[in-house]
C-alpha cells in the first residue's frame, strides 16, 4: 500500500508546481480545502473535472444491531458525505493497478 497524502505533502506539491512560495502555497491549499468543505456543509456538490463529484446525502434513522451483544440499538438520522470518482480517475486507478499485477507476474 502507499503512503498516506497529507496537506503538507499537497502543499509541497504546489511549492514544486506552481513556484509559489512554501507559505503561499500551504496557503493556496488550506483555502481549497476550507471551500470545499463550506460547499459540503452547506449542502452543495463539489466537482472536479476529472476527479469526482464530492456530494451529501441524508440518511434516514433504522434499528441496528449491536455486534458483540445481539442488542437493537436506534441509529438517528445523519448526513454522510458520498464521494463518487469520475471515470478518468477509475482508468487511471485501474490501469495502475493492472500494471503492478502485470509486474507482480
Amino acid at each position: 500500500m502507499g503512503d498516506t497524502i497529507t496537506r503538507a505533502h499537497l502543499s509541497e506539491a504546489v511549492y514544486q508546481e506552481v513556484g509559489l512560495s512554501r507559505n503561499e502555497s500551504a496557503e493556496l491549499v488550506e483555502s481549497v480545502l476550507l471551500e470545499i468543505a463550506d460547499s459540503l456543509s452547506k449542502g452543495d456538490t463539489v466537482k472536479l473535472s476529472s476527479f469526482g463529484s464530492f456530494s451529501v446525502r441524508q440518511k434516514g434513522g433504522r434499528m441496528g444491531r449491536n455486534p458483540k451483544t445481539g442488542e437493537e440499538v436506534p441509529i438517528k438520522p445523519r448526513r454522510v458525505l458520498v464521494f463518487r470518482p469520475s471515470h478518468v480517475l477509475k482508468e487511471r486507478i485501474n490501469a495502475a493497478l493492472s500494471g503492478k499485477a502485470a509486474a507482480a507476474e
